[in-house]
């Protein structure tokens, strides 16, 4: 087992400051290996897990069972509930909990589920919890040589080369067998082929039928197996279907359902600013990023898998509000990537294969929104700064920037 010290500290932070925390993520992307993790540092601690038959029927027969726990010490417990959303009325059970039990407990709520769905106005849970998220592995997390928060806002573009070779060697593990663990860790490709073949089809069959009543289940998979060649360019609702003979309607739904089970995840066009920009198209990007078997597709994914790490994880630390978005004009140009903060522009994010030299869409959205501007290659044996006008911009290797985010 890998401990995750990302986010064991992201735990730290939000529990220092409220009793309750939801941990969400996609499946077999570690939940519970983290919760075991965050237990071992408590004297007093207890795990449940509504999977398990025995556990099920201890909180049936006794729903404040956890007060029967053996303390070694006067410490504060942790009380970890994993899969609890499974069970019918579990929003008002852990209001109750919450109500009675939050000035003597500490919670952690884990699932494979998505808990964040739950996040809408009438909640009633609203206000009683902090919400995170476990990804896969990032070249963030496994580089180890983040930056701090407000060094990486005063100068995105500061970078140096130390440990570069480490870094490609785990850039190109990422690429290869994803960011999940059992594929990542096993090293081998065999593994990564057997893990990815199952992963989807096994959520869509089990999961998103279960959870959610779509019947067109065959349909929804090969939505799901078309989505790797049209990563990279803004998703047209009405091709997919096309293709598929259905609706619509039916199309935007199950693209919706992806997302909210951790299949995908989509960005949307950043237009203050920009001339004639498009405003309704989204581009998605899948979490398995080795199934995107065109190299350029793959690459801008993984960039796409970081830049999403690393916004979720500052929101939820309470950084600020930041947001991840494209750049596109209706006369075909378009950057990759803008990180936002607060609905403005903060920087610019290219993601070029193989091109050493910015590209002159780059140039020009960055002359338009006089912001630092970042492209980001697949290789290189160190790094570049170019001027564009006032500004500047930085040609650098993917896995060396991207892991210094913080």
């Amino acid at each position: 087992m890998e401990r995750r010290p990302l986010y064991e500290k992201m735990w730290q932070e939000l529990a220092a400051s409220k009793p309750m925390i939801l941990l969400a993520g996609p499946r077999q992307v570690g939940k519970t290996t983290l919760a075991q993790f965050i237990s071992q540092s408590f004297t007093n601690s207890l795990y449940f897990n509504w999977d398990i038959q025995e556990h099920r029927r201890e909180f049936m027969d006794n729903p404040t069972f956890f007060e029967s726990l053996n303390r070694k010490d006067p410490s504060k417990p942790l009380i970890v509930l994993d899969e609890i959303h499974k069970y019918k009325g579990w929003k008002n059970y852990l209001k109750g909990v919450y109500d009675r039990f939050s000035n003597e407990y500490l919670f952690l709520i884990s699932g494979s589920g998505r808990l964040d769905i739950y996040q809408k106005g009438g909640d009633s849970l609203a206000g009683r919890y902090f919400l995170f998220h476990l990804w896969p592995f990032t070249i963030a997390e496994m580089g180890k040589a983040n930056r701090s928060m407000d060094g990486f806002l005063a100068d995105p573009l500061k970078l140096d080369m130390e440990g570069g070779e480490a870094l490609s060697d785990q850039w190109e593990a990422l690429s290869e067998l994803s960011g999940f663990p059992e594929p990542l860790l096993s090293g081998r490709k065999q593994i990564y082929n057997r893990w990815t073949n199952a992963y989807g089809q096994q959520i869509i069959r089990e999961d998103i039928r279960d959870l959610t009543g779509i019947k067109s289940i065959v349909d929804m998979e090969t939505l799901y197996m078309m989505l790797p060649s049209r990563v990279g360019n803004p998703l047209s609702i009405p091709s997919l279907a096309r293709d598929l003979g259905v609706s619509y309607n039916s199309i935007q739904n199950w693209l919706s359902v992806l997302e909210r089970f951790f299949l995908t995840f989509s960005i949307g066009p950043f237009t203050k600013k920009i001339a004639r920009a498009i405003r309704k198209e989204r581009k998605f990007y899948l979490w398995d990023a080795p199934q995107i078997k065109e190299p350029s597709a793959r690459f801008e994914n993984m960039v796409a898998l970081e830049l999403w790490r690393a916004v979720s994880n500052w929101n939820e630390l309470g950084y600020g509000s930041f947001s991840l978005h494209f750049i596109k004009n209706r006369d075909q140009q378009e950057v990759d990537f803008l990180i936002a903060q607060g609905g403005e522009a903060v920087i610019l994010i290219e993601a070029k294969l193989s091109d050493v030299r910015p590209s002159s869409v780059l140039r020009r959205f960055q002359n338009t929104l006089r912001i630092p501007a970042v492209q980001l290659t697949e290789e290189s044996e160190g790094f570049r700064h170019f001027s564009n006008e006032a500004q500047k911009i930085l040609v650098a290797p993917a896995f060396q920037w991207l892991s210094r985010l913080p």
